[in-house]
């Protein structure tokens, strides 16, 4: 079973904190449809036979799409690859998108999860943010959603921001599990250097994330939303039974994927490989037939071993010792141990059965634990 990855490198406007591949312009959004319905054909053998189980659009903003543009990409989608009949399609949108008219096309279009980023239930955060919705529309969308029949619908929330603080996270965890959704992904703010929220912060025009505050955000987050009957499967990520994110799962578990359009990444077990992230050069490459598109990377046993480490560890599965023994050289092993047995000692992890999995207080350092048992 594999999955595939649109990337769709359009957006209304530029939020003040993401750097994501995407363009404000659509002014060439025909030709990069055009080029992605190129790609999606040429790389028809890319995964050979595997079944695809998932196709997620992601951006960017999909839901700034036409119905004719996602029903183009689905059509030669389903005549170039084995796509299961139960497929998982998820189309990330913002709340702004989601207009009545706009949800019945998706539904035409058979998309079955929606992926919408409130990211804010307050106006004065989503303002500072250069979101394009408001508070009111972060939660008339998701019930227009839900109205629509749509059931399996994850929402994304953003905290950690100078607007952040204990008090009004409970009250956006509550509006959140008020809203009936199945899934919620939760993200700490970060500052990216080629951002406006980074040009901001190296000109001390904004503060530094408060480590602190953050830390206690995330434990109340992980109780709170427990309590609801969330499982917390993935760092940032919770979902009631049956509700977790089958294309996200699915990185995580090391499975294949094929990414699609500029910026997207490929797996297939062996190599790595990304598209250019140049909206021009990548229609230019791709309509003249050229490679240069896209790098290539093959890894070595140390990357693999790395990146079993640094994504097993983010999730509920957590590191099957079993699996490093059989797969991977044994002084790796070595290593491991070594690093593992001061991570019990200190609380960091815990071992049931031959699975390793992160405490609570683990999570809150999960990549630099996990750098800690890398080769």
């Amino acid at each position: 079973m594999s999955g595939i990855y649109i990337h769709i490198p359009f957006c209304k406007q530029a939020c003040n904190y993401c750097d994501f591949h995407f363009s404000t312009s659509l002014k060439n959004k025909d030709a990069l449809i055009k080029a992605l319905l190129l790609e999606i054909e040429l790389r028809k053998n890319y995964l050979k036979d595997s079944t695809i189980e998932t196709i997620y659009f992601g951006g960017g903003t999909p839901s700034v799409l036409s119905e004719k543009d996602v029903f183009n990409l689905l059509e030669i989608i389903y005549k170039q690859y084995n796509v299961s009949s139960s497929a998982e399609i998820t189309l990330e949108c913002n709340p702004d998108d989601l207009s009545n008219e706009k949800l019945m096309e998706l539904k035409r279009l058979e998309i079955n999860r929606l992926s919408i980023g409130l990211q804010s239930f307050s106006d004065e955060e989503l303002k500072w943010m250069n979101r394009a919705h408001t508070a009111q529309e972060s939660e008339s969308s998701v019930k227009r959603a839900q109205d629509k029949g749509f059931e399996n619908i994850t929402i994304d929330l953003i905290y950690g921001s100078k607007f952040s603080n204990i008090t009004n996270w409970r009250s956006s965890l509550r509006k959140a599990i008020q809203l009936n959704v199945p899934h919620i992904s939760a993200y700490n703010l970060t500052i990216e250097e080629k951002t406006k929220l980074g040009h901001d912060y190296k000109y001390q025009l904004e503060k530094p994330i408060d480590d602190e505050k953050s830390s206690e955000m995330f434990i109340e987050m992980i109780e709170v939303l427990q309590k609801n009957n969330f499982i917390q499967y993935e760092i940032s990520n919770f979902a009631k039974e049956g509700f977790y994110s089958i294309h996200n799962s699915n990185y995580w578990k090391g499975k294949y994927y094929i990414g699609l359009g500029p910026s997207a990444h490929s797996f297939d077990g062996v190599s790595r490989q990304w598209n250019i992230s140049n909206n021009n050069l990548y229609i230019k490459y791709l309509n003249e037939g050229a490679k240069k598109y896209y790098e290539k990377e093959i890894l070595s046993e140390v990357d693999r071993y790395n990146e079993y480490i640094l994504l097993s560890l983010r999730t509920i599965w957590g590191i099957d010792l079993n699996y490093l023994n059989q797969s991977f050289d044994i002084s790796f092993n070595s290593t491991f141990q070594l690093q593992l047995g001061k991570l019990l000692r200190q609380e960091k992890v815990v071992i049931k059965g031959n699975i390793v999995t992160l405490t609570n207080q683990g999570k809150l350092l999960a990549d630099k634990i996990a750098s800690d048992l890398f080769v």
